[in-house]
């Protein structure tokens, strides 16, 4: 009986795939491919029912699922693209065999119905685990690339490095904080450390506890946390919380911590400009003696 049926569906593959097509067709002005390109939309389903149709035939062995579920994923298709792809082809195949027995009774429909669940629900099985897998790999890759964006340190000058900090912080960023800031400092030989929290759109107790966590364990190392990018509004926040910052030197931009980083390292910004007119100015006056 299943040796049967496989083999009407196998012979007969061209006309179910036309059906499944226009299944699929006859959906598509009311979902989320509307919006794909006529080309990249039908090549795609060539792709999906030819895997259907190669799983089929050797009987679920086969990587080509893997493959196509990952490009589903690259491409930004929904998991729901599988799904309803493969109900459809459940459909369409049960009516085709039913379709080419002259006489169909309960057992008859019975079997028909047992045995293509049999084929197709171990291939949604297996697409929708590819798809998941793919798709959380991507997800920790994604993640793991905005954890190392997080928190950067970046060296600016000799012995002194920035460390931008944009949105919020929570306790796992504020670890990565930690961990950037001393590996940081000890890799550049950083004398200071500015720690910019402009990007930063609240600051309340817990966050200004992780920042003066960070700035005590670079004082442990030896260098000068200073705080920079403090805003007005942040600042009276800081204040109404009881919030004792008084350990390490704050600034109000990062301008500011710059010129107290270069004072903290003993060098200054000279105006190259007004030396120069000072001496000019000088000699004048020499000249004129």
């Amino acid at each position: 009986m299943e040796a049967n049926l496989k083999e009407i569906v196998l012979n007969n593959s061209n006309d179910i795939v036309k059906m499944w097509l226009g299944e699929v067709e006859k959906h598509r002005k009311h979902d989320y491919t509307s919006s794909i390109s006529d080309e990249l939309f039908e090549s795609t389903n060539r792709e999906f029912v030819n895997v259907i149709f190669t799983s089929l035939e050797k009987q679920g062995a086969t990587n080509d699922i893997e493959g196509f579920a990952e490009r589903l994923i690259n491409l930004g298709w929904p998991l729901s693209y599988l799904t309803d792809g493969m109900q459809a082809f459940r459909r369409v195949t049960i009516n085709y065999i039913l379709g080419q027995s002259t006489k169909v009774d309960t057992q008859y429909f019975s079997e028909v119905l047992g045995k293509v669940d049999e084929w197709v629900d171990p291939v949604i099985n297996q697409l929708v685990n590819e798809y998941s897998g793919s798709w959380e790999n991507i997800v920790s890759l994604q993640k793991v690339a905005l954890q190392e964006l997080s928190a950067p340190l970046i060296p600016v000058m000799e012995n002194i490095t920035v460390m931008p900090l944009i949105g919020t912080i929570d306790t796992e960023r504020a670890k990565l904080i930690m961990e950037n800031l001393l590996d940081g400092v000890i890799k550049h030989h950083a004398d200071v450390v500015l720690i910019d929290i402009t990007g930063v759109p609240v600051v309340d107790t817990m966050v200004a506890h992780h920042i003066i966590q960070a700035a005590e364990a670079v004082r442990l190392i030896g260098s000068t946390c200073i705080l920079v990018g403090i805003r007005p509004e942040i600042a009276q926040t800081i204040v109404n919380l009881g919030i004792d910052l008084s350990k390490f030197p704050t600034k109000s931009s990062l301008k500011k911590g710059f010129e107290s980083a270069l004072e903290l390292t003993n060098r200054r910004i000279e105006d190259i400009q007004s030396k120069n007119n000072e001496i000019e100015e000088l000699v004048d006056s020499l000249d004129r003696e």
